[in-house]
């Protein structure tokens, strides 16, 4: 794009990188980051990489294939949005899901006339999502590279005001992938068809779903609408050396947020089954968002089972290792595990290379003694087994849950990674150069 405008396994850390290396490891500075919103799954900063997913493979036929993720690969960390939207976004702009385009009023076009010859083959398993009706170009602007990855860049756009539609506000941006359609496939069509079937009707102020979908015909290419995230919690603990620390009260608020998100989830019959800190995105103004539905499942109350792997394992809910599992409860198991990971900067189990010697409940804090009773209360409810475990909902009324800090927090947790790599960057020049800089 112009900028003119699952088998789930463990981590493959070991496999990747030695100890040293992986204590050792940083995000390169400057470079653009991979965007785990359809990139996924991300490896946590002190995690190795895993396989990318991102890639599609549909031919025009209709024929695809359906093949789990892997766990071998390079880790790109996730988002950073670059300076230029410091601002704080406008909450003007619809805020709906993508939903299939014929709900609203039937059209007389689809991607069979719209597009022409081998594009309307390939897009075909999307026709229900996609917007024929406008061309993108005509409703963003200022498109600016913020991600890279295997599939296509993510750009950082800003939304041009639209006559009659005074929602659709200039100084609001937008997050769009941009994904690149080619005559002999495109990536994971029939995984993205997937993805947005299940997550038709999900409408939550924490939960990041694709808004829009697109055809660009200037450059063959799908245009997939989001909202505009700064970058996920794995990031800011990739600083933890650098001086970065999630007090209590700081994961108390994460924490509530996910509840809510689970809350709402589990009123659709939705199991996540891949909640980890690379997927929980943290937008300018501190709120968190649970993104990448790839490995979601809807199930219901009354045959909530499943037995197929699903998620990383050093997040996992250890019944899943071993067999049939109630899905509504995994993804408590695994909020846990990411509360443990935020108050430790490295996930549980890290150090055991053998999946199968993970113990059935979260490893003991190397500090204890500074959380309070009411934190380890909840990591116990947490690491509970499944019969046992409670819901998101009886989880919102906890001691730890209702006494969280403010958003203020998290904002400022922010601004302290990119004053981070602003001394980083600074540090890299003068290298360059030869010459001294203040840090």
């Amino acid at each position: 794009m112009s900028t003119g405008t699952e088998s789930a396994s463990s981590d493959s850390r070991p496999q990747t990188l030695t100890a040293s290396e992986t204590q050792d490891w940083r995000p390169p500075g400057g470079k653009p980051r991979s965007l785990n919103y359809l990139d996924s799954p991300e490896p946590s900063p002190r995690v190795a990489s895993f396989a990318e997913r991102d890639v599609f493979t549909v031919s025009v036929t209709g024929e695809t294939q359906d093949e789990p993720p892997d766990t071998a690969g390079t880790r790109r960390p996730s988002l950073i949005i670059d300076h230029y939207l410091s601002a704080t976004p406008t909450d003007g702009r619809p805020r709906t899901p993508l939903s299939p385009a014929s709900s609203s009023s039937p059209s007389p076009l689809s991607p069979a006339p719209r597009y022409p010859g081998w594009l309307s083959a390939v897009v075909a398993p999307l026709k229900s999502f996609i917007n024929d009706q406008v061309d993108p170009r005509d409703l963003y602007a200022d498109l600016r590279e913020i991600a890279e990855g295997e599939s296509g860049s993510v750009y950082a756009a800003r939304v041009l005001g639209a006559p009659g539609s005074p929602e659709r506000q200039s100084s609001c941006f937008v997050a769009i992938k941009n994904v690149p359609i080619l005559p002999s496939g495109s990536p994971k069509i029939d995984d993205l068809r997937r993805e947005l079937t299940l997550m038709k009707g999900v409408s939550h102020v924490h939960i990041l779903t694709m808004d829009e979908l697109y055809v660009d015909l200037v450059e063959d290419s799908l245009w997939i609408c989001m909202d505009l995230m700064e970058r996920s919690l794995a990031d800011i603990i990739a600083y933890a050396d650098e001086g970065i620390v999630f007090h209590e009260k700081s994961i108390a608020r994460v924490a509530g947020d996910v509840l809510h998100a689970l809350d709402y989830l589990q009123t659709k019959g939705i199991a996540h089954r891949d909640l980890r800190s690379d997927n929980l995105l943290v937008n300018l103004e501190g709120v968190v968002k649970l993104a990448d539905f790839s490995s979601a499942v809807q199930v219901s109350r009354e045959n909530p089972t499943r037995t197929e792997l699903a998620g990383v394992a050093y997040w996992q809910a250890p019944e899943i290792r071993s067999g049939s599992y109630n899905a509504l409860k995994v993804d408590v198991w695994s909020l846990g595990a990411t509360i443990w990971e935020l108050a430790q900067a490295e996930p549980p189990f890290s150090d055991i290379a053998d999946p199968r010697e993970f113990g059935d409940e979260l490893p003991a804090l190397s500090q204890p003694e500074i959380y309070s009773r009411s934190f380890h209360d909840f990591l116990h409810l947490c690491s509970k087994p499944s019969s046992s475990r409670p819901d998101p909902h009886d989880l919102l009324s906890t001691p730890f849950i209702r006494n969280p800090s403010g958003r203020q927090a998290i904002a400022e947790l922010l601004a302290d990674c990119r004053a981070i790599e602003e001394r980083m960057s600074r540090r890299q020049s003068a290298d360059s150069t030869g010459t001294v800089s203040r840090s």
